[in-house]
């Protein structure tokens, strides 16, 4: 058996017929299933080839996978992946295609992920909603969906774009939907209003809806719209700014605080001693897009640091590498935070 053999073990879906160390060539059972992995006009190898710098030529359900050794076992690590996510009933997108590269890359990291197993097949955590499935893209995401399952209140922080409030309000809809909570309560700070919501048109509601908006197409991209609708005038679903939350406790729900970067130091405080029974937290925000009046502390920082070795609380911090938008996002946050540091450098020198 050559190198290539030993890496690159077939799963039960597809065969690969090795010819050399660099080259083999990888055949699917079901030629439907293969044209959608490869994508319209091969779209799909082509991005493969562009991240990994292989070669990929498809004929018929097979294609030949030729390039370094290292990267083409990663590239048939994330067609198997992605192969058996469609035998599953699902589908894949450009997007889908991009994560399962990183999360193929990330197991040759010595020191990543338990969940992913290195020689052999690609693993990623899973959330399953009524509507979708929704797989990891990066290794920060699988670490957040872990921490998600296995603590009670969970911190992810990050730039915009790397899936923290998607993916927190996909758990809180799977938490509803197996009856492991009574209800999803969806928080964020009408900063931008500050305590001036009463100018605004229209009744609560429609004042608080704008600044509330990420979190219903969250929701609906999780539960059919009609379920949504019902669910939140049966008070199942609650949606609300985050200084309707004194006073209470949050029993036998899923709690989620979106952008609290933008909470006060009191705010974060009175916020996280709402959580009751059989309730689980979710705190979401970007320490970098902090929108409250110069010379007011953070409440998600200052909570990050006070926090920071309480036990039963899981922080996973995201990175620009784990922006999953388009992929100019993660290059505009990276550029903003390398003129931050040089900033700060500056400054610091000035002193």
């Amino acid at each position: 058996m050559n190198e290539q053999e030993m890496v690159s073990s077939p799963s039960r879906h597809s065969r690969a017929a090795a010819t050399d160390a660099n080259h083999f060539i990888l055949t699917f059972e079901n030629n439907r299933f293969a044209s959608e992995l490869f994508g319209q006009f091969d779209q799909n190898l082509k991005l493969l080839e562009e991240r990994l710098h292989i070669d990929a030529r498809a004929r018929g359900n097979s294609v030949a996978i030729s390039g370094d050794v290292q990267a083409t076992n990663q590239a048939r690590r994330a067609l198997d992946f992605l192969y058996a996510r469609l035998q599953s009933g699902g589908s894949v997108e450009s997007s889908d295609v991009e994560g399962a590269i990183r999360m193929a890359v990330a197991t040759d990291d010595q020191l990543t992920l338990p969940t992913l197993e290195r020689k052999a097949k690609l693993t990623m955590s899973q959330i399953a909603t009524r509507k979708k499935t929704i797989a990891a893209r990066t290794p920060t995401q699988d670490a957040y969906m872990r921490a998600l399952e296995r603590s009670e209140l969970v911190f992810g922080v990050g730039p915009a774009g790397t899936g923290k409030t998607y993916l927190a309000v996909a758990h809180a809809a799977q938490l509803l939907e197996r009856g492991l909570v009574d209800r999803i309560i969806l928080s964020r700070p009408a900063v931008e209003a500050g305590e001036r919501l009463g100018f605004l048109p229209g009744d609560m509601k429609e004042k608080v809806d704008p600044y509330l908006r990420p979190l219903y197409d969250a929701l609906y991209d999780m539960i059919p719209g009609d379920k949504v609708e019902r669910a939140i005038t049966a008070g199942v679903i609650e949606i609300a700014p985050l200084a309707f939350m004194r006073g209470r406790t949050l029993s036998n729900a899923a709690v989620i605080l979106d952008e609290a970067q933008n909470t006060t130091s009191m705010q974060m405080k009175m916020f996280l001693t709402r959580l009751g029974e059989n309730a689980r937290m979710i705190i979401t925000g970007d320490p970098s897009q902090v929108d409250l009046p110069r010379g007011v502390k953070s409440g998600l920082v200052e909570a990050l640091q006070i926090l920071r070795s309480v036990e039963g609380i899981s922080i996973v911090r995201f990175k620009d590498v784990d922006v999953v938008r388009h992929p100019l996002v993660g290059r505009i946050v990276q550029a903003y935070d390398t003129q931050y540091a040089v900033q700060d450098e500056s400054e610091q020198t000035d002193r």
